[in-house]
Parts: structure tokens; sequence; C-alpha cells
């Protein structure tokens, strides 16, 4: 659970400010939208391999 302190005569936008800046740290919101979506478990190291293939092509043509 998030608690935002807010001080006396805070401004609410501001308070608002600081609670999306406290769940975007802590990663909530990207949690949930990950079990919104189940993927098996062959889809989600196909997608690994294939961003450490991409990552290491990136690297490849940096050093020519």
């Amino acid at each position: 659970m998030i608690i935002v302190p807010i001080k006396e005569g805070e401004n609410i936008e501001r308070a608002l400010k600081k609670f999306k800046r406290k769940t975007e740290r802590t990663g909530i919101i990207k949690q949930l939208r990950q079990r919104q979506q189940f993927e098996k478990p062959s889809v989600v190291n196909r997608k690994k391999m294939m961003k450490a293939v991409y990552v290491q092509h990136l690297h490849t043509t940096e050093e020519l």
C-alpha cells in the first residue's frame, strides 16, 4: 500500500504528482499490467532471446 504524506494546505495537484511518482518508482503499474495478461513461459523465453540477439547485434555494429 502506498502512503503519500500531505502537508497542511498542500495543493491536490502536487499530492497527485507525488502519488504518481511513488507508484512509478515502486513498479506497481508495471506489475499490474503484467498480471492482466498471462504469457506462456515459452513466449517469455522467446522474447528474452530475441531481445538478447537484438542487443548483441547493436553491440557488434557499434564496434565496426
